[in-house]
């Protein structure tokens, strides 16, 4: 069992090399970050609120942030709602969120912020590890949504899932498929969201749209491929300054949202 958890733990320490504790409490985050320090060879840094977390973490860019659920000054699902929706580099970073108050919840609304895993403490060092395995060599995939934005919510399981995860590469064409309509159902409601959240509707659209070419390519449809490029130089055009208008990205994505399956044709659908 030894023997497994160090090879475990070298082939997650490549990326685990930059660690940003977020704890009110300077003792807990000194712990943690003692506890990290000797599993991996790591920089860790802490801080104590949101602000001066965000701060930091936009001039580090850590690998993993673990963020205690609430303290003085700081919120944590606040704080991983906030950093989700940023223009921060490690907005997709691995976060795991810490606490003492494990309610059902907690978990829930921690999750739905975009947290990765969630832990409750006092934890053991096999706790830790089966977390940070999870956010580390089995990710999950990103959902780039209008109201969520984070790793895919079905796949949340608080590190207590220990049997195979699958992977994009091995997915079954049925699998595929569903990605490709739920890129669709997102990028449709993307659409209809531009004029209230106007940036991250198109940063969902612009993501959805590398996701669906992709999808294309590998299934050798040339007819989605040129609907999704069509399409991804009108969003490419707004972004620009060309302005956003949600009835003309409507027509523009006829098209392509004419993929969307039968029963999901409709927009109360999605």
């Amino acid at each position: 069992m030894f023997d497994r958890d160090s090879k475990t733990i070298q082939a997650m320490a490549p990326l685990l090399q930059r660690v940003l504790i977020v704890d009110p409490q300077v003792a807990n985050a000194k712990l943690l970050g003692e506890l990290m320090r000797s599993m991996v060879r790591c920089q860790v840094w802490a801080a104590a609120t949101s602000a001066k977390a965000l701060k930091l973490a936009g001039a580090v860019g850590p690998d993993l942030m673990f963020v205690e659920l609430a303290g003085e000054g700081l919120d944590g699902v606040d704080f991983t709602r906030r950093l989700r929706r940023s223009t921060l580099a490690c907005r997709d970073a691995p976060v795991i969120m810490v606490s003492g108050q494990a309610t059902a919840a907690a978990i829930l609304a921690a999750r739905d912020a975009g947290v990765h895993e969630f832990i409750r403490k006092p934890f053991t060092v096999k706790d830790l590890t089966r977390r940070l395995e999870a956010v580390t060599l089995h990710p999950r995939d990103w959902i780039e949504a209008v109201d969520y934005v984070g790793p895919d919510r079905r796949r949340f399981n608080s590190g207590d899932y220990a049997g195979p995860l699958k992977r994009r590469s091995d997915a079954p064409p049925a699998l595929e498929a569903a990605r490709t309509a739920q890129a669709l159902k997102i990028l449709r409601s993307a659409i209809g969201a531009v004029e209230r959240d106007p940036a991250q509707a198109l940063r969902a659209m612009q993501t959805q749209l590398r996701d669906l070419r992709k999808a294309a390519a590998q299934a050798g449809d040339m007819r989605l491929t040129t609907a999704v490029i069509e399409f991804a130089r009108h969003v490419e055009a707004i972004e620009h300054g060309g302005g956003a208008q949600r009835g003309d990205l409507e027509r523009k994505a006829a098209a392509l949202l004419a993929y969307l399956p039968r029963e999901d044709q409709s927009p109360q659908a999605a």
